[in-house]
């Protein structure tokens, strides 16, 4: 048996399922579909390799309870990316999700860092912000 190893990185987006403010929502039919034709062209373009593992749960903020998608990546030791290249790469596949699926903003979880994308400031009008 082979052992391959690679650097320890890993990645968490979190998505809301509704489009916008709005009570419409995407399938999971819909995110997988995007991800794929994502994923297929980084593997055509760049040889990048970004492995999903896609769970569904709910956010809840005061009066929000948000049905969500937990996208999970790791740095897969079969085909590795570097620190730099894999916070990039995870970075501009949030900021295409944001796009196709219509969110105002996205937190992606590193392993050693939290970052937000954000369209505008605008909060869902559930969350009491006085």
């Amino acid at each position: 048996m082979k052992i391959i190893s690679s650097q320890y990185l890993t990645a968490t987006i979190t998505i809301g399922q509704n489009i916008g403010y709005s009570d419409k929502s995407f399938s999971k039919g819909e995110l997988y579909k995007i991800l794929q034709t994502y994923q297929d062209k980084r593997i055509k373009d760049a040889k990048i390799y970004l492995s999903a593992f896609v769970y569904s749960g709910d956010i809840v903020m005061s009066n929000q309870i948000e049905k969500h998608y937990k996208i999970e990546f790791i740095n897969y030791p079969k085909f590795p990316l570097d620190s730099k290249t894999f916070k990039k790469e995870i970075t501009e596949l949030t900021n295409h999700l944001m796009k196709e699926l219509k969110q105002n903003r996205i937190v992606i979880v590193f392993n050693d860092d939290i970052i937000m994308l954000e369209e505008n400031e605008t909060i869902d009008p559930k969350i009491i912000t006085t």
